[in-house]
């Protein structure tokens, strides 16, 4: 045991060394990090979920619900479109521009304002494009477009950055996909009685879903006067007895609020991303209407 010392510290340094790389490095990159003003805007993001929504947080982790799916979409890069927003009043103007920039009157009409020009092109291309239409008296814009598979599915409008979650404790990010990506579900899902009936009957909502229903979360109840705002609509087998109503639990209502609340749907200065002409890309996020 002549070298003890020398392999005791090798492995010292060699285990202090991957603590460094995999604990105290990202720490200092992204354990400062806090929230930050929305690209051209002022709200700050992410705000704190609403009392329901936190709650329903401990439900999701509580069901393994980031088991089978992922709060994390995956961006590949980003992309330029250039939009058609007016044509102004001198068209032959207009006209000489497109075919300047290639275009053909045939395949992009005058009509049907605002409308892709040019789509997936580079910046350098686009801005060309855009001085070149106003150059003509039109009007243009450039949009910022991230793209990616996850992207293509309409799973989110960007990536997930870290900044994402701040505000969540442990951080639920999944690492399968039997179930699509959630990181953005109260965007492209933001009706609650979707949510409720999904949970208690997949296949009522998703045609051959392979999700397992978790009707612990309801409880069939007496009609008390009329039925309750929440209750569930069913027919055939799944409908209660006459004169009983199914509704769901305060951990269902905190699960499906929880649901809502997963908005990744502003642009950020680490993810940007443009919103469509004549519309506004929300300001906050994790907010929620009561289910």
């Amino acid at each position: 045991m002549r070298h003890a010392g020398v392999l005791f510290l090798t492995g010292f340094l060699a285990m202090s060394a991957s603590w460094a790389g995999f604990i105290l490095a990202p720490q200092l990159q992204l354990g400062r990090e806090s929230m930050e003003p929305v690209t051209g805007g002022s709200e700050l993001y992410p705000q704190p979920r609403p009392g329901l929504a936190a709650q329903g947080a401990a439900v999701y982790r509580a069901n393994g619900c980031n088991q089978c799916h992922t709060r994390q979409v995956q961006q590949v890069g980003v992309t330029t479109d250039v939009i058609l927003t007016e044509v102004g009043t001198n068209q032959a103007q207009v006209l000489s521009a497109f075919k300047l920039l290639g275009l053909s009157l045939a395949d992009n009409p005058l009509t049907g304002l605002p409308r892709d020009l040019l789509r997936g092109v580079d910046k350098k291309r686009a801005d060309f494009a855009q001085k070149t239409l106003e150059d003509a008296g039109a009007k243009a814009s450039v949009q910022v477009r991230a793209t990616g598979p996850d992207i293509a599915r309409g799973w989110g409008l960007r990536g997930s950055v870290a900044r994402d979650y701040l505000q969540d404790q442990p951080i639920l990010l999944g690492s399968q996909r039997l179930g699509p990506d959630l990181a953005n579900i109260g965007v492209r899902k933001p009706d609650a009685t979707w949510h409720l009936k999904h949970l208690y009957a997949p296949d009522l909502v998703v045609t051959n879903s392979t999700m397992p229903p978790y009707r612990f979360l309801f409880e069939t109840r007496q009609i008390n006067q009329s039925p309750a705002a929440d209750a569930l609509v069913l027919d055939g087998d799944l409908a209660p007895a006459p004169g009983f109503e199914v509704v769901p639990t305060v951990e269902g209502r905190a699960l499906v609020a929880y649901l809502l609340s997963l908005k990744s749907d502003v642009p950020l200065f680490e993810a940007p991303f443009s919103a469509p002409p004549g519309a506004q890309a929300a300001a906050g996020t994790n907010t929620v209407a009561n289910p």
